[in-house]
C-alpha cells in the first residue's frame, strides 16, 4: 500500500546543495549555504545525507557565496565574507577541533566564537542566547525554561540536525542509514552553524529558507475562539453563539471539547479519552449543528485523543478493521500506529474523512502520551502534525465531484523546529494564576526566535488557580494581542469565560477587547501573509526590529503586534490608585498610546525607559507617530471574509503608510488571489493639513467593489475641515472610548470605490493629545484616598506647575507612590 499522504515514490526526496558550497574529506563535509550559514557533517564511515530530512526541506539557498578554502598540515579554513570556519581534522569534531568565529561585531561582549560542544545554559545570569520554545506548558505555573532559539547575543547559534528522519518522496519517513534499531540515533553528526550576528530577520530568513516557510492560514483563525472544556449539546452551543451574537461578541472559530464524542463506554476496552463518534443525545444531527456554526461565520474543531486507537464502539471500527484486513467480528481492539502506513491510510479515511464531510474544519490533536513508534527516533507528535497538516490539504471532490483543496491547517503542541510549517501550535493546559500570566507574553514572544509564530495559549487560564476578576481581564486584553485568541476552561461549572460572568468592570474591559481583536484581523492577516511571504514574525520581541539597543533586551514581556508596541499588564492593581504598573522600554521617536491618545518622546538614541500605569480597563499600546492601522468597522460582518467596512485609524504628527493585504482565501493565492490596498499618510503640523491617498492593485472579485471607509484621527483637533475626492465631508469630535481608543477626530469616507483611488484631505487639524489636567484628574478622580489630600493635590495641578515642582508639590500634597509615578508618566 502507498502512502497515504502522497502518490510519490519510497525512496528519499533529494534536497542536495549547490555541488560548488561543498568542501569534503574522508570523514567530514562542509558545506557554505550562505556566507553565514554552514552545514557541518562528521560522518566516521563518509556517509553524508542529501536527502530532505524532518527539518530540512531544501538546501539551495540560492547562488554560492565567495569563500577562501586555505589547507594546512592538519588544518582547514573556510573563510567567507562573515565567518572564519577552522577544523583540525585529527581532532574531529571536538571542542578543540572545530570552531567558527565570526568576522563583524556583536552586541554580546564575550561572543564571536563558537567551539564545539558549546551549549547554552538556560539559566544563566545573563542570557547569550535568546531562548525557543518548548513542546508544552502542561502543569507549568509560571516561568519554566525554553530550548534554545537562533538568535543570540554571541551573534552565532547550533542547529542540530542529526536525529532527524529522512523523508521520503511520498512524504513518509525513514531512518537515516547507520542508524541503531531501537532508537533511531546515527553517530553522524549533521550540524547546521547560524552566524548571523545581530541581523535577526536575515537569519530567520534563511532558517525559512532551510526548513521551509510558515504557512499562510486560514483568516477566520484570526479571529476569536470559543472553547471550553464543558458537555455542551447542539442546542446549548448554539445558544451561547447567538447570546455572544447578540451581546456583539464575534467570535470565529468553534472548539468542541471531547465530549462532542462518547466518552462513557464499556470500561473492560478502556476510558473514553479517545474518540470518533458522536455523542447522539448531545449531538443528534452532527451535520445539521455544523452546517448552523457555518451559517454563523465560523470555523469549528474537534478535540482528539488518538492515543487509544480504534475500538469496538466506533462507527470508524468496522470499515477500518476491514481496511487492515481484520474481522470486526472479534472485537479485538485496533492499536493507534502513527508509524504504520497502512493504519494512517484507515485512520484518516474512516476515522477523520467521514467527519470532515459532515462539516468538521480541523482537528485539535491532544497529544500527551509519550515520543515513542514502532519506527525507530519518530515522535508520535510530529508525525500526528505531519499526517494530519498535509491529510487536511489534501484535493477534494466538491459539488458536482469538482476537485479543490484547502488550506491545510492543524492545531496541536510543538514537536521541534520544523513545527512552524504545521500551525496552530496549542501551548498545553495553562495553571489560572497571575504568575502564568506573567510568563505567556514572553513566551509568545520568544517563540518568534524559532521561527514559531501562532502559537495559541489558554486565554484566562485554563485549570487550578483561582477565580480572579482582574486576572482574568487582564488576560483577555493580553489575549487580544496574541497571535491567536483561545477562551478556554476546564471541566466546572464554576470556570467559564463568558464575560457577563464577571463583575461589571472586568465584563465591560473583556468586551471591549474582543470586539477590538475582531476589528484587528485585517491588520493581522496582512501581517501573517507577511509571515509567510518575507518571514516577519506577527508577535515577536522587540530586539527582532531594534537589534542593537540594549533596551530592546531588558523586558521581556513587552512585544511587538504588527508594528505596534504592546505592554501587557501581567500584576494586580494597587488597592488604593487603582492602577497596576508596568516598566517598558520605548525606541526612539514619538509615540502614542491608541487607549488613551497620551504622546511619548523618546529622543535619545537608545530610547526610554517608562512606567506605565493603567486602570483595569486599558492596557499600554502603542504606535508610532503616522501610524495606519486598517482594520475591519462593522462587528457583524464575520473574521473569514474580507470586510466591507473599513476602519482606518490615524496616528498624528509624521508621514507614513499601510499596504493592507487581502486574498481570496484559496489553499495557495497566487497573483490572481491577492489584492493590495495602500494607505499612504502625509502630515504637515506647521500647515495644519493632512492627506490620506487609498489606491488598489489587485483582480477583481477578491475584496468588495464598493467599501465604506471610516477614519479615526487619534488625537487630533482643530477646527478641520474635510474633502473626499473634491467633495466637502462632515468631520465630528470623536470622545475617548475609554478602553481601546482614546479621542479625536472621525470622517466618514461614505462608500467609495478604492480601485479608482481616493483622497481625503484635511486642514485646519493638528495634533491635539489629552491635556496634562484632564489626564491627572483621570488619575485621582477613582484614587481611594482622603478628600483633603486629592484637593491639595488638584491644587498643586491648578497652579500650572510642571516638571519637578508638579512632582514636589503633588509630594508634599500626600499622594503615593503609586499615583506619583502615574501622573510622572503624562507629566
Amino acid at each position: 500500500m502507498t502512502s497515504p499522504l502522497s502518490p510519490g515514490a519510497d525512496r528519499p526526496r533529494p534536497a542536495p546543495a549547490r555541488p560548488g558550497a561543498v568542501v569534503a574529506g574522508t570523514d567530514y563535509r562542509f558545506t557554505v549555504l550562505t556566507s553565514r550559514l554552514i552545514r557541518m557533517e562528521y560522518s566516521r564511515e563518509g556517509y553524508f545525507a542529501d536527502a530532505a530530512t524532518q527539518l530540512v526541506v531544501s538546501r539551495d539557498l540560492g547562488p554560492v557565496p565567495d569563500f577562501q578554502v586555505r589547507r594546512g598540515e592538519d588544518r582547514l579554513e573556510i573563510i567567507t565574507e562573515h565567518l572564519h570556519l577552522t577544523y583540525l581534522p585529527a581532532r574531529g569534531f571536538s571542542r578543540s577541533g572545530l570552531s567558527v568565529t565570526l568576522r563583524t561585531a556583536v552586541i554580546g561582549a564575550h561572543g564571536g566564537t563558537w567551539r564545539y560542544g558549546d551549549r547554552w545554559d538556560p539559566d544563566e545570569a545573563y542570557r547569550t542566547n535568546l531562548g525557543g520554545t518548548v513542546r508544552t506548558l502542561d502543569t507549568v505555573d509560571g516561568a519554566t525554561p525554553v530550548q534554545p532559539g537562533l538568535l543570540s547575543i554571541t551573534g552565532h547559534s547550533i542547529i542540530d540536525d542529526s536525529g532527524s528522519l529522512l523523508i521520503q518522496e511520498d512524504e513518509w519517513v525513514r531512518p537515516r542509514p547507520r542508524s541503531g534499531s531501537d532508537c533511531g540515533q546515527s553517530p553522524d553528526q549533521d550540524l547546521y552553524f547560524f552566524g548571523y550576528g545581530q541581523d535577526y530577520r536575515s537569519a530567520l530568513r534563511d532558517f525559512f529558507a532551510l526548513t521551509g516557510p510558515t504557512p499562510l492560514i486560514p483568516r477566520a483563525l484570526l479571529g476569536n475562539w470559543w472553547s471550553r472544556f464543558h458537555r455542551y449539546s447542539e442546542k446549548s452551543y448554539l445558544e451561547l453563539m447567538d447570546r455572544f451574537a447578540a451581546e456583539q461578541l464575534p467570535f470565529s472559530v468553534a472548539v468542541i471539547d471531547m465530549d462532542w464524542h462518547l466518552v462513557d463506554i464499556d470500561p473492560a476496552i478502556g476510558n473514553g479519552w479517545t474518540g470518533y463518534t458522536w455523542n447522539r443525545e448531545l449531538f443528534p444531527d452532527p451535520k445539521r449543528f455544523l452546517a448552523a456554526l457555518h451559517e454563523r461565520g465560523m470555523q469549528v474543531t474537534l478535540n482528539l485523543h488518538p492515543a487509544a486507537g480504534i475500538r469496538r464502539h466506533e462507527d470508524a471500527y468496522e470499515p477500518v478493521a476491514r481496511a487492515l484486513g481484520l474481522d470486526p467480528a472479534t472485537g479485538a481492539d485496533i492499536p493507534f500506529n502513527i508509524g504504520d502506513k497502512d493504519f494512517t491510510a484507515a485512520y484518516l479515511e474512516h476515522a477523520h474523512h467521514t467527519l470532515e464531510a459532515q462539516g468538521v474544519d480541523f482537528w485539535w490533536l491532544d497529544w500527551q502520551q509519550g515520543g515513542d513508534t514502532d519506527i525507530p527516533g519518530l515522535d508520535p507528535l510530529w508525525m500526528l502534525n505531519h499526517v494530519h497538516y498535509l491529510d487536511s490539504g489534501r484535493e477534494r471532490s466538491g459539488p458536482g465531484q469538482t476537485p479543490y483543496r484547502r488550506r491545510p491547517i492543524t492545531f496541536s503542541r510543538f514537536a521541534d523546529a520544523s513545527s512552524h510549517r504545521t500551525p496552530i501550535g496549542f501551548s498545553g493546559d495553562t495553571v489560572t494564576s497571575w504568575e502564568s500570566l506573567r510568563f505567556q507574553p514572553e513566551f509568545t514572544a520568544t517563540s518568534a526566535n524559532i521561527g514559531y509564530y501562532w502559537w495559541s495559549n489558554d486565554i484566562g487560564g485554563h485549570m487550578l488557580g483561582v477565580k480572579d476578576d482582574q486576572m482574568t481581564a487582564r488576560w483577555v486584553q493580553l489575549g487580544c494581542f496574541s497571535p491567536i485568541n483561545r477562551m478556554h476552561s476546564t471541566m466546572s461549572v464554576f470556570n467559564s469565560k463568558e464575560p457577563w460572568r464577571y463583575s461589571r468592570d472586568a465584563h465591560a474591559t473583556m468586551d471591549a477587547y474582543l470586539r477590538l481583536r475582531h476589528r484587528l484581523v485585517p491588520y493581522l492577516y496582512t501581517w501573517a501573509r507577511r509571515a509567510h511571504a518575507e518571514g516577519i514574525g506577527p508577535v515577536r520581541p522587540l530586539y527582532h526590529d531594534y537589534p542593537w539597543s540594549t533596551g530592546s533586551y531588558d523586558n521581556r514581556n513587552e512585544f511587538l503586534f504588527g508594528d505596534l508596541l504592546v505592554m501587557p499588564i501581567t500584576r494586580p492593581a494597587d488597592p488604593a490608585s487603582r492602577l497596576a504598573q508596568e516598566e517598558a522600554w520605548l525606541p526612539q521617536g514619538t509615540w502614542f498610546d491608541l487607549p488613551t491618545g497620551r504622546r511619548y518622546d523618546a529622543a535619545a538614541a537608545d530610547g526610554r525607559m517608562l512606567t506605565f500605569s493603567r486602570p483595569l480597563e486599558q492596557v499600554p499600546v502603542l504606535a508610532r507617530a503616522g501610524s495606519v492601522i486598517v482594520g475591519a468597522e462593522d462587528l457583524g460582518e464575520a473574521a473569514g471574509d474580507n470586510p466591507r467596512h473599513l476602519s482606518v485609524v490615524v496616528v498624528p504628527g509624521a508621514d507614513g503608510e499601510f499596504v493592507l493585504e487581502e486574498d481570496d482565501g484559496s489553499a495557495a493565492p497566487g497573483p490572481d488571489g491577492v489584492v493590495r490596498t495602500r494607505f499612504t499618510l502625509t502630515w504637515d503640523e506647521a500647515a495644519g493639513s493632512a492627506r490620506l491617498a487609498i489606491t488598489q492593485d489587485g483582480p477583481d472579485g477578491v475584496v468588495p467593489e464598493e467599501r465604506e471607509i471610516t477614519v479615526h484621527l487619534l488625537s487630533a483637533g482643530g477646527q478641520a475641515t474635510a474633502r473626499v475626492n473634491g467633495t466637502d465631508t462632515p468631520v465630528k469630535e470623536r470622545p475617548a472610548d475609554g478602553f481601546t481608543l482614546g479621542g479625536g477626530l472621525d470622517v466618514s469616507l461614505g462608500t467609495v470605490r478604492p480601485a479608482d483611488g481616493v483622497v481625503l484631505e484635511l486642514s485646519g487639524v493638528s495634533t491635539k493629545p489629552p491635556s496634562l489636567a484632564d489626564e491627572v484628574f483621570r488619575i485621582l478622580e477613582p484614587a481611594q484616598m482622603s478628600y483633603p489630600a486629592k484637593d491639595r493635590a488638584w491644587g498643586v495641578v491648578s497652579s500650572g506647575a510642571t516638571g519637578g515642582a508638579l512632582i514636589g508639590g503633588l509630594r508634599a500634597a500626600g499622594l503615593s507612590e503609586q499615583l506619583l509615578a502615574a501622573i510622572s508618566e503624562v507629566a
